[in-house]
């Protein structure tokens, strides 16, 4: 019989193998400290030293983390089940919320790395998370492949500007970049219909409908998401844009919880792919974390038809209702190696 280790911060056990798989996540991509995991999971320092390179002897750890533990795959389960979709990879939750776009950044970027082949056409969002994706794409050097930014770009540049997530995945795999060159929000509406007329934004707008790939990250109506912490929004768009419904945003429109664009100003000054026009592409991947995001993203859903969810347990749990979901489901559950890019 498997050992078991009993968590007593959070009142559950979970198997000794399920325990390395969390411990190499909070040491390698959280970036904890040995110390910080024994006290996240109960253990000893030297307890935890023996789980990590337990985990490097094993192969669970190499570049990238090739497990999954039963708890994650309960939860992936449950999603591509209840939502439809045909894939999921849930990460661990991270012990620090401000880590989660680190973790499923990561996670996103190994999944997009195992996705890739010659001649595939990548569309990709922006945002915190993507951001980190960067951080788990495997680079190579990829025959006819192309990058198309979803999203318009900032005058005051950032690492998170869409146009550098898109030219940072392209050079990964010397692939063509495609950036849509105008900001993300102009002015006016009569300004956004006036530059889709261009010619240029035009073939850029049929390339990224025609993308096999889409990458995109969802934000929340709150005050610290991308958009209102980068100023591209007034604070004061927050009170408007909830009482028109709107729950979040996908490529930078808002949208309610069935997945409609809300009527706002801002939805018509947005120089961005539409979240309609997303469902064209061939394979729509949301990467997202958090619970406080789990009616974002579920909305994200409704209105991309994305068919891959990219996620942490936090968020899962949320969307799927109970936080006891996973304990329900993986009991005698034989979980074997698997790498996101599979």
């Amino acid at each position: 019989m498997e050992d078991i280790i009993n968590f007593g911060h959070s009142h559950r056990e979970e198997p000794i193998a399920d325990a390395k798989v969390r411990a190499a996540w909070l040491y390698y991509v959280e970036g904890l400290t040995q110390e910080q995991i024994g006290e996240a999971l109960g253990l000893s320092r030297i307890k935890v030293v023996r789980m990590l390179a337990a985990a490097r002897t094993e192969g669970l750890v190499k570049i990238r983390i090739d497990a999954r533990s039963a708890r994650q795959a309960g939860l992936e389960r449950g999603l591509v089940t209840c939502l439809g979709l045909d894939e999921a990879v849930v990460v661990p939750a991270a012990r620090d919320p401000a880590n989660i776009a680190a973790m499923v950044g990561y996670a996103a970027g190994l999944w997009l790395s195992g996705k890739l082949t010659n001649g595939t056409a990548l569309a990709v969002g922006w945002g915190q998370t993507l951001h980190q994706a960067l951080r788990g794409i495997q680079p190579r050097h990829l025959e006819r492949m192309s990058v198309v930014s979803l999203l318009g770009g900032l005058t005051h540049s950032r690492s998170i500007n869409p146009s550098a997530v898109a030219r940072r995945v392209a050079d990964m795999f010397g692939a063509d970049c495609f950036q849509l060159t105008a900001p993300v929000f102009v002015s006016d509406a009569a300004l956004r219909e006036a530059l889709w007329r261009e010619p240029t934004l035009r073939e850029l707008l049929e390339r990224a409908r025609a993308a096999d790939i889409a990458l995109v990250s969802v934000g929340d109506l709150v005050a610290d998401s991308t958009l209102f912490r980068e100023r591209l929004l007034p604070q004061s768009d927050l009170a408007s844009l909830e009482k028109a419904g709107a729950v979040g945003d996908l490529v930078c429109h808002f949208i309610d919880a069935e997945g409609e664009q809300v009527d706002h100003p801002v939805n018509q000054r947005v120089m961005a792919v539409s979240p309609a026009d997303l469902k064209g592409i061939g394979l729509v991947a949301i990467a997202a974390g958090g619970a406080h995001k789990a009616k974002a993203i579920r909305a994200a859903l409704r209105a991309s038809d994305a068919k891959v969810l990219i996620t942490d347990e936090s968020a899962a749990e949320a969307l799927l209702g109970t936080t006891d979901f996973a304990r329900q489901r993986t009991t005698n559950t034989d979980i074997g190696e698997a790498g996101y890019g599979q």
